[in-house]
């Protein structure tokens, strides 16, 4: 008869020695929960069958940290990320916990191939799935506008993609207006944050809906394998163009996306090369028309300007001629005219000078005459011109003296 603690020392002595660390074997089985907190414990059931199942085999399986972190950041790197509905193949051992009667699976490594294989069954599986729906074509049929010049941007600002794809845009010269929707581009959190940025872009009116992020592990970019991402993008009314990672990445993003460019560099270029076939359409093939029609109007006006130059100077030289001469003739006329003009004068001016000679002044005062001015100047004509007492001036041929009025005599 055997003790409760010697039945569990038997059996861990007998699963220890069969399935123990130094006979450690390979599990498969599908994740039916996962729980991560330093370490990691996964409840594995046999792949295939379902939760309804009450008698399906659970295997309560485990990975301390140490041994953990490794593991999980190759996985990460890879793009995988443990999750339910997972099939997965496990090597480890077999370890009992008496306390509580339970049996459990330590695990130390995970075969990453097959987890790949596993990821890439799914993604293939969401993208047919995705285009049974039609799904992958309906972003494509969106109508981008002839010049996508307001452009709607799903980044993380500071990032290495987020500087590539705007900095194309502000050396284009274009006058872009971008409306940024600040989101994770990695992780967990990045699905849903992409899904509303599509969302509130969409309803903002924008041209162009871009998503960008720079290169990464595969892990880095799983969030654009996302089916919610994809569908957001599907049913988009904007078109969506995408530029995730570098040359070779290929997301479900792109496959959904109106338009893809393999680097966000590249995107802004397309963006930048559109608006640029437009311009260089629409505005400078006809400038460069209108400027070779205006030098051909300007040629052509330019000859017959100087024909008319050559017109007019023939012109003017013979009416110059006729007015030089039509001049000369009207000198030699005017001269004439000048010379009777001034003879007729001078005879005018002798006739006059001798009769002002007759009336000059001075011809008076020699003869005994005298002129009397008032203290104003003014000459005294009449005795009502001086006062009594008033100083006035005499004026006689050789000079003049000042009198005093004593007294004024009329005519009786």
């Amino acid at each position: 008869m055997l003790e409760v603690g010697e039945f569990y020392q038997l059996l861990t002595a007998r699963l220890e020695s069969a399935f123990g660390r130094r006979s450690p074997h390979w599990v498969r089985g599908e994740i039916a929960k996962v729980y991560e907190k330093g370490h990691i414990y996964i409840d594995l059931v046999d792949a295939g069958s379902t939760a309804s199942d009450t008698k399906r085999p659970v295997l309560n399986t485990h990975c301390w940290g140490t041994p953990w972190a490794p593991i999980k950041k190759r996985l990460g790197a890879d793009g995988i990320s443990l999750a339910p509905g997972m099939i997965v193949n496990f090597f480890g051992y077999v370890d009992v916990y008496a306390p509580q009667g339970k049996i459990g699976f330590t695990i130390t490594q995970i075969d990453v191939q097959g987890l790949l294989g596993d990821v890439a069954r799914r993604r293939a599986e969401l993208i047919a799935r995705l285009m049974g729906e039609g799904l992958l074509e309906a972003n494509k049929r969106t109508h981008l506008s002839v010049v996508p010049l307001r452009v709607g941007l799903v980044a993380s600002p500071g990032t290495e993609g987020y500087s590539d794809f705007t900095g194309q845009l502000l050396s284009s010269g274009y006058g872009f207006v971008v409306t940024l929707v600040r989101t994770a581009v990695q992780g967990e959190a990045a699905p849903p944050q992409i899904v509303d940025a599509i969302t509130a872009l969409d309803d903002h009116g924008v041209d162009v809906i871009c998503i960008v992020r720079g290169g990464g592990s595969k892990g880095d970019l799983a969030c654009f394998d996302d089916e919610r991402v994809a569908r957001a993008i599907a049913g988009s009314a904007t078109p969506v163009f995408t530029g995730i990672g570098h040359t070779g990445d290929e997301s479900v993003a792109d496959l959904a996306a109106h338009t893809r460019a393999i680097t966000p560099t590249k995107l802004g270029e397309l963006i930048a090369s559109i608006v640029d076939d437009w311009h260089q359409r629409h505005v400078r093939v006809p400038a460069r028309r209108l400027l070779e029609a205006s030098a051909e109007v300007l040629d052509e006006a330019t000859e017959y300007v100087a024909e008319r130059r050559r017109t007019m100077i023939f012109a003017v030289r013979d009416r110059l001629r006729a007015e030089q001469r039509h001049l000369a003739s009207t000198r030699g006329q005017l001269v004439m005219h000048s010379r009777h003009l001034l003879n007729t004068a001078g005879t005018w001016l002798s006739s006059g000078r001798l009769l002002l000679g007759a009336y000059d002044p001075k011809r008076r005062l020699s003869q005994g005459w005298s002129i009397v001015t008032g203290a104003d100047g003014a000459v005294v004509a009449s005795l009502n011109d001086v006062r009594v007492g008033e100083v006035v001036k005499i004026l006689v041929s050789d000079g003049s003296f000042r009198s005093l009025v004593e007294e004024k005599n009329g005519e009786s």
